[in-house]
This record gives structure tokens, C-alpha cells and sequence, in this order.
């Protein structure tokens, strides 16, 4: 089980790296959206290959962060039923719906994205718009963000049966409390509140 742990550790540190990557393109297709407007506003042009990289990338925050997602458990949860239940029958739903769902969802569609993509590859396949990129990057995201996801599945689930046997921390328990982002911006407000009440230093005297 240690092994598997250790497996469990690299799996959740991949896909922390792809997660943060995955902010970046948030920025990066922002600038580009905010760029190509201004342009279209200020010279009444625009490029077609600047409008197909932010799909690209909005594709790319999506398909490659949804392992991310599932590593902070922010997927959507019917917390009122999950609330009141037991640690232990949570862990099971989720081994459960791991084994049953998960893993066939995400083979299923590695295996309809895969040859898509091999396609877009060896034909060289183009946008059809004037201008436009190659098609086989978009494609990638597929197959590749699926795999993401199957391998934090996998990392998931390690932790799960970590916890039901008694070797491992209850993950799903962490819900209980403010997220590590929550605590981040009510430390924040706390710290505002605080200044907007102190004396200012000329008042002081």
C-alpha cells in the first residue's frame, strides 16, 4: 500500500504542475481575447488565428485541468445528501463511482479522441477560415486531458482505499471546512476591515 501511495504523491504532484500551467492559459487568453479587441476596435481588423488560439487555449483550461479539479475535489457534489453520511460510506460512493464511472468514461473517450487527433496529425488538417491554425493541437486536448483525468482517478482512488483500510487520511473530510482560497480571501477582508477602523496617523495626535 505504501507503494501505491507513493504512486498516489506523483500523480497528485502532475497534475498540481498541469493545474498551475492551466492558470496561466486563463492570463494568456485573456490578454490575447483583450488584445484582439482592441485591435478590432482601434484599426477595424482582426485575425482569424488569433480568435482560434484563445478557443485552443479556453479548450486546453478545461480538458487539461479537470484532473486538477478532481485533485481538489471541486467537482459538483449533492453535498446535503454527502453531509450525512458517514466517512466511510463517502469514501465507498466515491470508490464506487470511480470504478464504475470514471474509469470507463475516461477510457471511452481516449479511445474516440485518439484516432481524431492521429487524423488532424498525419493529414496535416487546417481551419477552414482564412488565416487559421492547424487543427490537430485542438484534437490533442482530448485524448490528453482525458488521460489527466483517468490518472488522478487512479491516484484518487489509491487514497479512498488508503482511508478504508485504515492506512490513510480521510480526503473528502477536508470539504468540511473554508477552502485553502476561501481562508486566503477572508484573511484578506479581515486585514482590510482592520485597516479602515485604525486611527490614521495624522488624526493620532
Amino acid at each position: 500500500m505504501q507503494a501505491l501511495l507513493k504512486l498516489s504523491k506523483a500523480i497528485d504532484w502532475l497534475s498540481s504542475g498541469v493545474g498551475k500551467l492551466t492558470m496561466w492559459l486563463i492570463l494568456i487568453t485573456t490578454l490575447i481575447s483583450a488584445g484582439n479587441a482592441v485591435v478590432r476596435k482601434l484599426f477595424n481588423t482582426s485575425s482569424n488565428a488569433l480568435l482560434e488560439i484563445q478557443w485552443y487555449l479556453f479548450a486546453g483550461v478545461f480538458m487539461l485541468g479537470a484532473g486538477y479539479c478532481l485533485l481538489k475535489n471541486a467537482h459538483v457534489r449533492i453535498d446535503f445528501i454527502a453531509s450525512r453520511l458517514s466517512a466511510r460510506a463517502r469514501n465507498w460512493i466515491d470508490v464506487i463511482g470511480i470504478v464504475v464511472v470514471l474509469f470507463p468514461f475516461c477510457l471511452i473517450c481516449i479511445d474516440l479522441g485518439w484516432p481524431l487527433f492521429v487524423r488532424a496529425w498525419e493529414s496535416g488538417e487546417m481551419s477552414q477560415s482564412a488565416g487559421g491554425l492547424v487543427r490537430w493541437p485542438a484534437y490533442a486536448m482530448i485524448p490528453l486531458g482525458f488521460a489527466l483525468l483517468l490518472l488522478q482517478g487512479i491516484s484518487e482512488l489509491i487514497k479512498r482505499v488508503a482511508f478504508l483500510r485504515g492506512v490513510g487520511p480521510d480526503v473528502l473530510a477536508h470539504d468540511e471546512g473554508p477552502s485553502e482560497e476561501e481562508a486566503l480571501a477572508a484573511a484578506m477582508a479581515a486585514q482590510l476591515e482592520k485597516a479602515a477602523v485604525a486611527p490614521h496617523p495624522s488624526k493620532a495626535g
